[in-house]
C-alpha cells in the first residue's frame, strides 16, 4: 500500500510539473492564438520566432550576457571556495555564512540596491551593461560556491600538501592538482549559473538598459500588449528552451554513466 501509495505520489507531482509545460508545447504547434483553441498543425511560431529581428536579438542578447555572467560567476565563486576551504575555520565559517545572504536574499532586493550603489551612488550608467553584469554575477557567484565548496570538502587534501612536498609551486599544485578534482563541481555551478542568469527578471529589471531585454523581461511585457504574433512565438520559444534543458541534461547524466562504468572497471 505505501508503495502505491509513493508511487501516486509521484505521478501527481511530475504532471503537476510538466503537464503545463507539455501543453504549451503542443499548441507551439498549431495555428491557435489563445490556449484553449485547438487548430491545425502549423509551424508558423518557430519561423517567426527565428526570422523576427527583435525576438532573434532579444534570444542572442540573453545567452550572451548569461554566459559571460557566468563565466565571471564561475570564476569569483571557485576562487572563493577554494580561498575558504584553505583558510582557517572562523574564516571559512564567516565567508560560508556570508554567501548564504544572496542566496536567501530575494532577487528584488539584490536588483534594487545593485541599482542604487552603482548608478545612484557611483554614477555609473545603465547603458554600459555594467550594473547589469554586475547584478548577475553577484546573483550566480553565491551558487556556484555552493557547487564547488562539496567537492573540495570531498578532495584528498594531503594531495595538494604532497605536491608542494614534491616541489610543486602553489600555483602549480592549485592548476594540476586542485581543479582538476573539483572539476565537475566547477562545470555545475557554471551550468546553474547561466540557468540563473536565463532565468532572472528582477536583476534584469532594475539594472538593464531601457533599450535591451532578456528574455524574461521580454516575456513579461509581451503579455502586456504585444502582437498575438509575437505571444504565440513565444510558445516556441519556451518549446525550445526546455528541449535544449533535455537534452543537455541527458548528455550530462550518460556521461556521467560512462566515466562510472570505465572507472568500475
Amino acid at each position: 500500500m505505501i508503495k502505491r501509495f509513493s508511487a501516486l505520489f509521484i505521478v501527481l507531482v511530475l504532471i503537476f510539473m510538466y503537464a503545463p509545460i507539455l501543453i504549451l508545447m503542443a499548441y507551439s504547434f498549431t495555428s491557435a492564438t489563445t490556449i484553449g483553441a485547438i487548430r491545425g498543425f502549423s509551424l508558423h511560431n518557430y519561423v517567426t520566432l527565428f526570422t523576427t529581428p527583435d525576438l532573434r536579438n532579444m534570444i542572442f542578447g540573453t545567452v550572451l550576457l548569461a554566459l559571460v555572467s557566468a563565466t565571471l560567476a564561475t570564476i569569483l565563486g571557485t576562487m572563493g571556495a577554494i580561498g575558504a576551504f584553505y583558510s582557517s575555520r572562523k574564516v571559512d565559517s564567516f565567508i560560508s555564512t556570508m554567501n548564504q545572504i544572496p542566496v536567501v536574499n530575494a532577487d528584488v532586493v539584490t536588483g534594487f540596491s545593485i541599482c542604487i550603489l552603482l548608478v545612484v551612488v557611483f554614477g555609473v550608467s545603465k547603458d554600459t551593461f555594467i550594473p547589469l553584469v554586475v547584478g548577475h554575477v553577484t546573483l550566480c557567484a553565491p551558487f556556484v560556491y555552493l557547487s564547488v565548496v562539496p567537492k573540495l570538502k570531498q578532495m584528498d587534501p594531503s594531495i595538494y600538501e604532497a605536491a608542494l612536498d614534491l616541489g610543486a609551486t602553489p600555483s602549480v599544485a592549485l592548476r594540476k592538482i586542485v581543479i582538476p578534482q573539483i572539476a565537475s563541481g566547477i562545470v555545475s555551478g557554471f551550468a546553474l549559473a547561466v540557468t540563473l542568469s536565463l532565468d532572472d527578471y528582477f536583476v534584469a529589471t532594475y539594472t538593464k538598459p531601457a533599450t535591451f531585454d532578456t528574455i524574461s523581461t521580454y516575456v513579461v511585457n509581451a503579455t502586456k500588449g504585444a502582437q498575438t504574433t509575437i505571444k504565440t512565438a513565444l510558445w516556441a520559444l519556451s518549446t525550445v528552451i526546455f528541449v535544449v534543458v533535455i537534452l543537455v541534461v541527458a548528455i550530462a547524466n550518460l556521461r556521467a554513466d560512462r566515466e562510472e562504468e570505465g572507472a568500475s572497471a
